[in-house]
C-alpha cells in the first residue's frame, strides 16, 4: 500500500514537499475535499532579480515609507490572509504544510506593518539560492507590493539567483515578471540549488537584512 503524502497530523510530508520544489513542482489544493494537485507550468513565471522594476506610483509610496517591514514574525497570519478570499487553493492541508516548512526554516513571510497591525505581506519557500513565491495579500493599498520590493532587496543582497512566481499575472508583469520555457526554468533552478548556504534567507551572518 502506497504511503500517504500526508502525515497523520494532516500536512504534506516535508521531505516530499521539498523534493517537489527541487524538481520544479509545487502543490495546490484542487477542492475542499483535500485533494492535492502537483504543477510544473510550461512556460514558467519568474522575476529576473536583475530586471526587477518598481512602478512609478509605487516609488512614490516607498518615498513616504508608510510601513514597517518585518520577516517571519507572523507567518501564520500571512498565510491565513492569503487564503481569506472567495476562491483559494490554500486549503487547511496546504496551510498546515507550509506552517510546518516554516517551523523547519524553509518557508518565510515578508510582512508590512502599520501602527502595530499587519497591513499585508507575502510568503514563499527558500531552498539554496531559489525563492519560490507562493501568495501575497493586502489590507491596505500597496502593502503587498512594498513587501515584494523588500523581498527582492533581500534576495539580491544575499546572492539569490532565482525568484519563481509560478505563473505570470498582469499585476506581476508590472514588476518585470516574464515567462520562460520550463526547460530553461529547470536549468536556472539547478544552478540556484547549488547555492552553498541552505538557509541563506535567514542566516544572520549574511548581508541584506537592511533592517528587515
Amino acid at each position: 500500500m502506497a504511503e500517504s503524502i500526508f502525515t497523520p497530523e494532516g500536512y504534506i510530508r516535508p521531505a516530499l514537499l521539498l523534493s517537489a520544489y527541487r524538481g520544479g513542482l509545487f502543490p495546490m489544493s484542487l477542492d475542499h475535499s483535500g485533494g492535492i494537485g502537483w504543477f510544473s507550468p510550461d512556460p514558467r513565471g519568474i522575476i529576473p532579480l536583475d530586471e526587477f522594476h518598481i512602478p512609478h506610483g509605487l516609488r512614490r509610496t516607498l518615498k513616504r515609507n508608510p510601513f514597517e517591514i518585518r520577516v517571519d514574525t507572523a507567518f501564520g497570519e500571512v498565510i491565513r490572509g492569503c487564503a481569506r478570499r472567495p476562491t483559494t487553493w490554500i486549503s487547511p492541508n496546504i496551510r498546515q504544510s507550509y506552517e510546518k516548512l516554516h517551523e523547519l526554516g524553509y518557508a518565510h513571510s515578508v510582512e508590512t506593518w502599520r501602527d502595530g497591525k499587519l497591513a499585508g505581506g507575502l510568503y514563499g519557500v527558500a531552498i539554496g539560492g531559489a525563492f519560490f513565491g507562493e501568495s501575497m495579500f493586502s489590507r491596505e493599498t500597496d502593502a503587498s507590493k512594498v513587501a515584494l520590493v523588500a523581498l527582492v532587496e533581500r534576495l539580491r543582497a544575499r546572492g539569490f539567483s532565482l525568484l519563481d512566481t509560478q505563473w505570470t499575472t498582469r499585476h506581476l508583469t508590472g514588476f518585470g515578471c516574464r515567462e520562460i520555457p520550463r526547460d530553461d526554468y529547470l536549468r536556472l533552478l539547478a544552478e540556484a540549488l547549488d547555492f552553498p548556504v541552505e538557509h541563506a534567507f535567514t542566516d544572520p551572518g549574511l548581508a541584506g537584512d537592511a533592517g528587515l
